[in-house]
């Protein structure tokens, strides 16, 4: 998998080879088959229209996926190692199962933006729950079924903000959804004419890097070249990550790096 840019930094991209602080085999069967499938690529690809062509909105479709899932993943290998709890034990799930839950359900999030933009994440659980049936019985059996379904849907529900997360699973998505800010994120709509606050703001976000924190489990240091940045950060992440479950596991600075100018905002930490 690759992300916005082409590097294989830790804590940007997921990288199926390297170790992790979980188990990692069915994860990357079900990533492999994923990546081939064709009725979720073409979901992928479809569900970008009504947001980026009809309503000249950011990019919601194969890359934001894509990026979403790697952040997803590298956000749930440093809270494992941190110790963090993750829940899908409860449904007497293993261990293995929870970043399958994280996985599928950051691929599948946003397919309710075929049938609307508004409300995409309510269209998105008929929909997902459909694939969901067709793929998860080619590793699970009728009871896992059942119960890694209700996971993912949980978290796909639960990356809307007016829905609280029961589980740290679906906190990651949650969070994770609102990491995909960079520049080249809002290119398709700044270049289509779009000027919304959305889109100028996340031209001045240059680089979001997942690491281990002093303090937290996770660092997440984002770089702006302006103020503008601080909408994405104050706004809209910190929105994603209130009642997301993981508000003490994770420590954000974000840093204006734009030296030529008078800094109207020159670090804020949430």
């Amino acid at each position: 998998m690759s992300d916005s840019t082409v590097d294989d930094e830790p804590g940007r991209v997921y990288a199926p080879d390297a170790e992790h602080s979980f188990p990692d085999e069915k994860l990357n069967e079900v990533l492999e088959f994923v990546e081939t499938d064709e009725e979720i690529q073409t979901y992928l690809e479809a569900q970008n229209v009504n947001a980026v062509d009809r309503m000249r909105y950011n990019d919601h479709g194969a890359k934001h996926i894509e990026i979403v899932r790697n952040r997803a993943l590298c956000l749930y290998d440093l809270l494992k190692a941190g110790g963090v709890e993750f829940h899908a034990k409860q449904q007497g799930l293993a261990e293995e199962d929870e970043s399958v839950i994280i996985a599928l359900a950051a691929t599948l999030h946003d397919v309710g933006h075929v049938v609307h933009r508004d409300e995409h994440v309510y269209y998105s659980i008929p929909l997902a729950a459909d694939i969901l049936d067709r793929v998860l019985p080619k590793f699970y059996d009728l009871a896992e079924t059942v119960r890694v379904k209700g996971e993912v849907l949980h978290a796909i529900l639960c990356h809307h903000t007016a829905e609280t997360p029961l589980t740290t699973e679906a906190g990651v998505i949650r969070v994770a959804d609102a990491l995909d800010m960079e520049s080249g994120r809002s290119r398709i709509p700044y270049e289509q004419g779009g000027r919304g606050i959305n889109t100028l703001s996340s031209q001045a976000i240059q680089r979001v890097t997942l690491t281990e924190g002093d303090s937290r489990p996770v660092m997440v240091e984002i770089a702006m070249t302006n103020a503008a940045g601080v909408y994405q950060v104050d706004n809209l992440l910190k929105a994603k990550l209130r009642n997301s479950g993981l508000e003490d596991e994770i420590r954000i600075v974000a840093v204006n790096t734009n030296e030529t100018t008078d800094q109207l905002v020159e670090r804020i930490e949430l």
